[in-house]
């Protein structure tokens, strides 16, 4: 089988095609995270953005400023004298909303606190809910083992992001809350682009250094750092598989297994928004059906689909 990498490109330049790492080079970042988040409370102006963040000003223009470029927000003139503008989303950015709900999934699974109103909310039937990841050909609940991918229309290499999105973003565990407490955990796993696009990999079979090093374009130095923050998360576990030398393989545990549906909204995502005329990079079937998965997240006290429109705050 020929090479499809372009002969004209540094192959070192070059990584696989893949529409949750397309996303995650515009999402995963601390302050982009806080700013959806808040977005998705219907905080809309600059102030108000900067007065529940607390991020310096410069920051937070940048950040906003990227978001409107990748067509995530637009702004819109509310005051003329002086000239004032807010910050809506549009419908991309609307599209995000089931990634929100997958994460506060993950974090009420794993780190449930009473207290925190991200893990109270309501959906229209009443009740608290977790919101629940299904297949909407059959209705089933999915998971990593549940699913299949085979390669799509898109599939092949593309140039690595530019220098810039290369920024390191880790958030130091000491300055995680920051009055938000259901984005502490988040941050450490998806509020660094190489961490997430690391857990992202993972789940498509890579196990070994130099198969995500390949995958992904990272410096080693990079790489080594994030999987070891990964171990220490767990979300990884290291696993010696060749003695002289020592060799480690890096496998999900059952927390990290349990992002699957997070990057499976990356990947939708990405796949609607992000894949251009050449179509998705990878496409994912459900084995249970044999449908290609189309997700649908639901409510596990009614069995009917979540939107933004059908929650309300929790306490």
């Amino acid at each position: 089988m020929a090479d499809p990498r372009p002969s004209q490109a540094p192959l070192t330049q070059l990584v696989q095609a893949n529409s949750a790492t397309r996303a995650l080079n515009i999402l995963g970042d601390r302050w982009t995270l806080m700013i959806l988040y808040l977005a998705f409370q219907r905080v809309r102006r600059f102030d108000e953005f900067q007065g529940r963040i607390g991020l310096a000003r410069s920051l937070l223009i940048d950040r906003l400023r990227r978001l409107c470029a990748a067509g995530i927000f637009e702004k819109v003139r509310y005051q003329e004298r002086p000239a004032r503008d807010e910050y809506r989303l549009t419908e991309m950015g609307a599209d995000l909303y089931s990634l929100a709900l997958m994460i506060i999934r993950w974090e009420k699974r794993w780190f449930f606190d009473p207290t925190n109103p991200a893990h109270r909310l309501k959906h229209s039937c009443g009740k608290e809910f977790t919101p629940q990841f299904r297949c909407s050909a059959c209705g089933d609940e999915v998971g990593p083992r549940d699913v299949y991918v085979q390669e799509g229309p898109g599939a092949g290499f593309e140039p690595s992001p530019p220098p810039r999105a290369q920024r390191r973003s880790i958030v130091p565990t000491e300055a995680l809350n920051d009055g938000n407490p259901m984005l502490d955990r988040a941050f450490q796993v998806l509020g660094d682009r190489w961490t997430s696009h690391v857990i992202a990999s993972a789940f498509l079979g890579r196990r070994r250094f130099n198969e995500f090093q390949a995958a992904l374009g990272v410096a080693p130095n990079i790489l080594s750092d994030r999987l070891g923050r990964l171990v220490d998360l767990g979300v990884l576990r290291r696993e010696l598989y060749q003695e002289r030398p020592e060799r480690w393989e890096y496998r999900l545990t059952d927390e990290g297994r349990d992002l699957y549906p997070l990057v499976a909204e990356l990947n939708r995502w990405g796949d609607r928004w992000l894949a251009g005329e050449a179509g998705a990079p990878l496409i994912t079937h459900h084995r249970a059906c044999g449908a290609v998965l189309a997700p649908r997240i639901a409510c596990d006290q009614c069995g009917e689909t979540v939107t933004a429109d059908s929650v309300s705050p929790g306490l």
